[in-house]
């Protein structure tokens, strides 16, 4: 069998098909991986040994320039996206049997394209439950087309935002489509979720409420990671009580030093250490006393573990690893689905969701007493218990499966 992934996005798009082609090459089917050409994303791609084929402009560049919800530039990026997939997703998809997409509308849409094109079969994979059309919840909206305030009705709403993603992005992905010879669509935003797209979340941290669409949850992607911490974080480790570990990841910050100095103010208050994960915002220790230490790319598994509690951002692959490995949590969500899951996280009782994306040293002390009790470790030891691991295997199992 082989089979082609194709991903558009920051780590939390690429890192799950890490996971899934690994599982998949050890079943035995032969997996290429279209995804930005981001330094960081092909060393990770390469460190597990699976072929990758770079496809767009790369993403860091991107994130870190553009305007949180501003829509300006968006037609132009889309368009681009949509070129990759009917140019080098196509041609990497020769000769294959299913492709599995993941990423923003414009990619997601135009990849089914291509599989139904080639004649393969297409899966769509969603990493958090929210954009996936549910009366449970409103849309989270779309970049310069807002939801009307308001409205209940949450049918309603995802009715709207259909006709959203139409107006958006209809014509572009018809066009591309005609030139092609296949028909246009009068429903782009169902056509890429297809009557049965996978939801790769755990189902204790995410589960997924029935709809009228056919939602296969497989479990979050993950894989083992076995990388030795660096030595001077383990040294740090090693010198002192559990120390707050304090990252944003992938995520874009207004004011990055603002952010580190109120969570290093907060983490002291509660008489712990701190480690700061620089990220693409480049968080940095705000002075040189020796109760902070500063890490690039690490083990996040290894390094949750040994955390008294994880500050982050709220996505979905931290707030997976910060359950799989017992640790307290504090979000702070900046967008997107990270209030989802920063409701999560609380509602669990395995940690305290921040109100708003701003902390303040009083605000983010708080929520670090909350985190910090003896009864929120015990309830994240608990949960880490039943966070399931084998979401990959589940979902590369299916896959071939369906394939015969």
């Amino acid at each position: 069998m082989r089979v082609v992934l194709s991903t558009y996005g920051s780590r939390g798009s690429v890192e799950p098909m890490v996971g899934l082609a690994v599982r998949l090459r050890e079943l035995g089917a032969e997996v290429r991986v279209c995804a930005p050409p981001d330094e960081e994303f092909v060393e990770r791609f390469a460190g597990v040994g699976v072929e990758t084929v770079p496809a767009g402009a790369p993403v860091r560049p991107l994130v870190t320039t553009v305007t949180p919800g501003s829509a300006a530039g968006l037609a132009e990026r889309a368009a681009a996206l949509m070129d990759v997939q009917f140019g080098t997703v196509a041609e990497a998809a020769e000769g294959c049997d299913a492709l599995v997409a993941t990423g923003p509308l414009p990619v997601t849409a135009c990849a089914r394209s291509v599989a139904d094109q080639l004649g393969i079969r297409y899966v769509h994979a969603s990493h958090q439950p929210v954009a996936l059309p549910s009366p449970h919840r409103r849309p989270p909206g779309r970049r310069g087309r807002p939801l009307p305030e308001g409205v209940a009705d949450n049918r309603a709403l995802w009715d709207l935002d259909a006709q959203l993603a139409n107006t958006m992005f209809g014509e572009a992905v018809n066009t591309r489509r005609a030139a092609v010879g296949l028909p246009p669509l009068d429903n782009v935003r169902d056509y890429a979720f297809s009557d049965q797209p996978w939801l790769a979340t755990d189902p204790v941290l995410s589960p997924w409420q029935p709809t009228g669409l056919d939602v296969v949850q497989t479990g979050a992607w993950t894989l083992p990671d076995e990388r030795p911490l660096p030595a001077g974080l383990s040294a740090f480790l090693d010198a002192g009580p559990a120390p707050v570990y304090v990252g944003f990841g992938s995520q874009p910050l207004g004011a990055p030093q603002e952010f580190a100095k109120a969570a290093i103010e907060a983490v002291r208050a509660q008489g712990r250490r701190a480690v700061i994960a620089r990220g693409w915002a480049e968080l940095a220790p705000v002075d040189d006393q020796d109760d902070c230490f500063a890490v690039g790319e690490v083990n996040q598994q290894a390094l949750f573990r040994r955390a008294a509690a994880v500050v982050h951002h709220g996505s979905a692959g931290t707030t997976t690893t910060a359950a799989q490995a017992g640790a307290p949590q504090v979000v702070v969500p900046q967008g997107a689905d990270q209030p989802y899951w920063a409701d999560r996280v609380a509602g669990l009782g395995v940690g305290a969701a921040h109100d708003g994306p701003t902390p303040t040293v009083e605000s983010l002390s708080a929520a670090l007493r909350t985190a910090l009790t003896p009864g929120t470790r015990a309830r994240a030891t608990a949960v880490a218990g039943t966070v399931r691991t084998d979401g990959a295997t589940v979902a590369a199992k299916l896959l071939l499966d369906a394939l015969g």
